[in-house]
């Protein structure tokens, strides 16, 4: 059987509220691949990217079970382009098989549904391009600053610098199909959510029907 599964790429940067989209997404019946959730599984002690990580980055990153701490790592690379680069090096091609596997095995198990892939530097990779459809997901920049202090309790300094570290994000907006504006209230976000998963259904019937890959509507690319 040939696959019909719709493959959508969900991207934002950091506390952008790409995790409440892709919630959203998976309330809808959407498949949701979450790419950080891939590496913090490769990063746990045993992982396939633990051992090169501690290796390369010392043992000063360990918690006192042996496991990676993800903030001093962060504190680390988000001070650091040279050493950012290296760590997304040692990551992403096992992020990226990874996810792969997920993705061929959500397509023998529901070919004919939406998958969403949730994942931050999906358009810094390149990695969008494997997907019909971009999905981005932004708010506004002070907004993104609180929400990113409260979450991580990092201070102003620690949250600008991760911040800064990523592509703008109105370099992702002009590539994507939708766009969802997250700085207003979670069910504002969900409505906007729905009407993109509605769009993606019509396309998914257009891909199972065999009248070719499927296009963004008029307005949305």
């Amino acid at each position: 059987m040939i696959p019909h599964m719709l493959r959508v790429g969900l991207t934002g940067n950091i506390a952008s509220g790409k995790t409440r989209a892709a919630e959203a997404f998976a309330d809808l019946g959407a498949r949701v691949i979450d790419a950080d959730r891939v590496a913090h599984g490769l990063l746990e002690r045993g992982g396939a990217a633990h051992g090169r990580i501690v290796e390369t980055f010392g043992k000063g990153i360990l918690d006192p079970e042996g496991g990676i701490n993800r903030k001093r790592l962060g504190n680390i690379v988000f001070f650091n382009e040279e050493k950012r680069r290296l760590l997304n090096r040692i990551t992403h091609p096992l992020v990226d098989r990874e996810i792969e596997r997920r993705i061929k095995e959500a397509e023998r198990e529901m070919p004919d549904g939406i998958l969403v892939v949730d994942a931050a530097l999906m358009v810094e990779t390149g990695g969008y391009r494997r997907f019909h459809f971009l999905v981005v997901v932004a708010c506004d920049p002070e907004l993104q600053l609180r929400r990113l202090m409260q979450r991580d309790s990092l201070t102003a300094a620690e949250a600008k610098a991760r911040m800064e570290s990523q592509m703008p994000v109105a370099e992702k907006l002009r590539l994507a199909h939708y766009t969802i504006d997250t700085s207003g209230t979670l069910g504002e976000t969900r409505k906007q959510v729905s009407v993109v998963y509605r769009d993606l259904l019509r396309q998914a019937r257009r891909l199972k029907s065999g009248r070719g890959d499927p296009r963004p509507p008029a307005g949305t690319a």
